[in-house]
């Protein structure tokens, strides 16, 4: 079965050197599958126009607080651009097209929008994969601090991202583990917004649009045995067996003690009578 152009875009896209894959284009391809119809280069032409705005309201001397405060101006007083507590689980919030044409977003996308501002004013910021929220932080040097694109680009510390994770999981955290506000990788960012997606639309039963996302992670990491699993799990709720089976037993195979491995196998002796 032949793939469908986004997606052959999408996996040509990611099909380079992690810090070559442009994460705009690549969230387009996403957006593409679901919105056929749109030009990916106009909202690429979008991203460049709001960075040339940008630019203009820039001070002279570019200190990082000044910078963030000029973007902050611009997105969320001049755009109106809001994070969408009202309807977070909106698909429309985790596609690039839609979060630029409406304003809104979660905030990942939001933080993207932000992140391909800077980067087009050659401005180094990465995104932050905390657990239950994403954030970004700036790379100038001796800056502790982040940015929390969902909520008006509010300057956050360390401090303020316990106390988020404290509020998210309900119970005390000592410590904020460096790896939860470590910068994320390319592939990952990805790979964080289709799973967003596939969540809303297993919640939703959307299936066929739960599998085309549980598909390009395993583009983005086709060593994923979870999202392997769930794969094959979908197959099997959309009756197509073989395909099924052929992923489940290879998820056996390669975590054989998995803690739903006699579940497994009762699906694939269930397909095979």
């Amino acid at each position: 079965m032949e793939l469908p152009l986004a997606r052959q875009y999408f996996d040509r896209e990611i099909d380079r050197p992690e810090e070559q894959i442009d994460l705009a284009r690549a969230a387009l391809y996403i957006a593409q599958e679901e919105y056929p119809d749109f030009d990916p280069d106009e909202y690429i032409n979008a991203l460049d126009t709001m960075a040339g705005e940008v630019e203009e309201l820039l001070p002279v001397e570019r200190y990082p607080l000044r910078i963030i405060q000029s973007i902050n101006k611009y997105l969320y007083q001049d755009l109106g651009f809001t994070g969408n507590k009202a309807d977070y689980y909106d698909p429309r919030n985790s596609f690039l097209n839609q979060v630029i044409d409406r304003r809104t977003g979660i905030p990942i996308t939001l933080s993207l929008v932000y992140l391909e501002i800077a980067k087009r004013l050659e401005i180094p910021m990465v995104g932050i994969n905390l657990p239950g929220h994403f954030l970004i932080r700036p790379q100038f040097e001796d800056v502790g601090f982040f940015i929390d694109a969902f909520n008006g680009g509010e300057i956050l510390f360390e401090e303020d991202c316990q106390e988020l994770l404290m509020r998210i999981y309900q119970q005390p955290i000592p410590e904020l583990p460096p790896e939860f506000i470590a910068p994320i990788g390319n592939r990952r960012f990805l790979t964080r917004m289709l799973t967003n997606l596939k969540m809303i639309y297993l919640k939703d039963r959307y299936l066929s649009k739960a599998l085309a996302a549980v598909e390009r992670i395993l583009l983005l990491f086709p060593g994923a045995m979870t999202e392997l699993r769930d794969r094959g799990l979908l197959y099997y709720q959309l009756n197509r067996w073989p395909a099924a089976s052929q992923d489940l037993e290879r998820y056996l195979t390669e975590v054989p003690n998995a803690p739903d491995a006699s579940m497994i196998r009762q699906l694939i002796e269930e397909m095979r009578n």
